[in-house]
């Protein structure tokens, strides 16, 4: 079978990270989660600490300038801070290059904002999640109950998935939206084992084993 490279895009609290790891596992590719490199990016700017470097470790943990942030990176404060500066210029300039370097090989599931459409448009496959703002919002307020974090209400978490949609659909530098050769999916209402069997089946596919 040939090496492709698999984009996986979407809104926030898809799955976007559970689908690509679960695709990166059944191929044997590299998973990469752009989403933690800018959220890396955004704790050095909350630290007044310049970026060195960001890269993945064994663990598959994101390390800003060579410190395991990964435990750190994943709080709604950080989330908000990564999704205000992801539409600056600068900062997509840096980690798209960054994001293209790693994926030179193929052999990559990569998932984010504008994976098929800016940082791979000749990806073999490319895939858009979607589900709707209530269920997406009810995800987010269950992982973090889960997490033991009751700092936010439902009503909270609802308005803070209204307001990171419109920020990622209206930024002037790479919006979010859907490739046009992108397959769309929208999981509501499908369990993990839904999804998985139908996508592997298309990225075998696409990789030549039909059978």
């Amino acid at each position: 079978m040939r090496k492709i490279i698999i984009a996986v895009d979407g809104y926030s609290s898809c799955g976007k990270s559970t689908i690509a790891k679960a695709l990166a596992a059944h191929t044997g590719y590299t998973y990469v989660d752009t989403g933690a490199m800018y959220r890396a990016y955004a704790l050095a700017g909350m630290r007044g600490e310049a970026v060195q470097s960001l890269r993945f470790n064994e663990q598959n943990h994101i390390c800003l300038n060579g410190e395991d942030v990964e435990g750190l990176i994943r709080t709604l404060e950080v989330g908000n801070r990564a999704s205000q500066i992801s539409t600056r210029k600068e900062v997509r300039d840096f980690l798209v290059a960054e994001q293209r370097e790693m994926g030179k090989e193929k052999g990559i599931v990569m998932d984010g904002r504008d994976i098929g459409t800016v940082v791979f448009p000749q990806a073999e496959f490319k895939l858009f999640l979607t589900a709707t703002p209530e269920v997406r919002a009810f995800r987010r307020y269950r992982e973090l109950r889960q997490k033991g974090d009751t700092s936010m209400t439902m009503e909270q978490v609802m308005a803070d998935v209204n307001d990171r949609d419109y920020r990622d659909t209206h930024r002037a530098e790479s919006p979010l939206r859907q490739a046009e050769d992108a397959f769309l999916l929208d999981n509501s209402y499908m369990s993990l084992d839904e999804q998985y069997e139908l996508l592997f089946k298309m990225v075998d596919i696409v990789r030549g084993d039909d059978c």
